[in-house]
């Protein structure tokens, strides 16, 4: 090929290359989709009730905060005046608890500590008058320490998981604050924590740490064993493993699994002892007694007799009574007028 020909096709290589190496200018990655309800539902499961440490200040009263792409709004001076008027419901480090979720549009709502208005309840309508007082119902709105805020989005909440939602929640909130299983898992053994962590169950567990361990048991059955009354949490259903939790009393004496090859395991020796310590100590013998109140003056002996034993004297005899006069003249009343005259006196 001659060079004049190559100079021609080279760069018409190199477009062609080029063109077939980019994308259309106009074709976009398709929308997230928007959150399903049972990821809603997840979400208000994963985040009420939980502890967070606060990032930023919120204000009391019906205005909270809203928090769109990363941006607060009121913020500044508009936030200060808020907090200057209204006064602050929590600032930077404190603790507060997510008491209320809801998803609605373009928006997912948080309120801490109760939120800004406190809940009105039926029972709160009820008068009741008695014959010595009377009860009115309580302030719906009084004192209210809660706030809010909005975490708000373009168009809808598009679907998400936890972590990404604590991501973007992350301006006002820091999720490093231990949960109630977190809390809790820091008072047991570490065998226990463990399995706890691992969802097992060993024999010597309490109630509280298996539905900690598995869950609330969605089947429950009752027993009797001769004089011993015992109740079974079943968990699973076939063609799943099951497993069978005997409880007798507050404690797990047997652990019974049924694994969907048909092999049957069956746990009954005490992986671990989980019964309180008694807090306090036995009494020492050299403990002095502790002696309740008593009358005598600061420095008065007990008398040498024995309180309980009581000396009984003789009671001084009637002296006899007057010989009778029989010339002496009866009284001009009787005995039964002296009474009544006593008696209205």
């Amino acid at each position: 090929m001659k060079p004049r020909h190559l100079a021609v096709v080279f760069p018409l290589l190199l477009s062609v290359a080029g063109a077939s190496g980019q994308k259309p200018a106009d074709q976009k990655s398709p929308p997230p989709s928007h959150m399903t309800s049972q990821t809603r539902m997840e979400m208000i499961r994963a985040f009420e009730s939980e502890l967070v440490y606060i990032r930023t200040q919120f204000p009391m009263g019906k205005k909270g905060l809203t928090l769109k792409n990363g941006a607060l709004s009121p913020s500044g001076v508009d936030l200060q005046r808020l907090i200057v008027t209204w006064g602050p419901s929590v600032k930077p480090g404190d603790q507060a608890q997510i008491t209320s979720i809801s998803i609605k549009d373009d928006r997912i709502h948080f309120e801490i500590n109760g939120g800004p208005v406190k809940k009105h309840r039926w029972y709160q309508n009820i008068e009741i008058d008695g014959a010595n007082a009377t009860m009115t119902p309580s302030d719906a709105n009084a004192n209210p320490r809660g706030s809010y805020v909005d975490l708000v989005f373009d168009h809808y909440v598009p679907e998400m998981d936890a972590a990404k939602l604590k991501l973007l929640l992350r301006p006002v909130f820091d999720f490093d604050a231990k949960s109630g299983v977190e809390a809790y898992l820091e008072t047991v053994p570490p065998k226990v924590k463990e399995a706890i962590k691992n969802h097992q169950v060993l024999v010597g567990m309490n109630r509280e740490m298996v539905v900690y361990a598995k869950g609330r048991a969605p089947k429950k059955i009752r027993e009797k064993d001769g004089e011993m009354e015992y109740e079974d949490w079943i968990y699973g259903e076939p063609p799943q493993d099951v497993d069978f939790v005997r409880f007798v009393g507050d404690e797990v004496t047997r652990v019974e699994t049924m694994k969907v090859t048909g092999e049957k395991i069956v746990r009954v020796e005490k992986e671990v002892d989980v019964t309180p310590k008694p807090s306090v100590a036995a009494a020492s013998p050299t403990t002095p007694a502790v002696h309740g109140p008593t009358l005598r003056r600061p420095g008065e002996n007990l008398p040498t007799g024995s309180p309980t034993s009581t000396s009984t004297q003789p009671l001084p005899s009637a002296p006899p009574p007057p010989p009778t006069d029989p010339s002496a003249k009866p009284p001009d009343f009787t005995p039964s007028e002296l009474a009544r005259a006593d008696f209205a006196r």
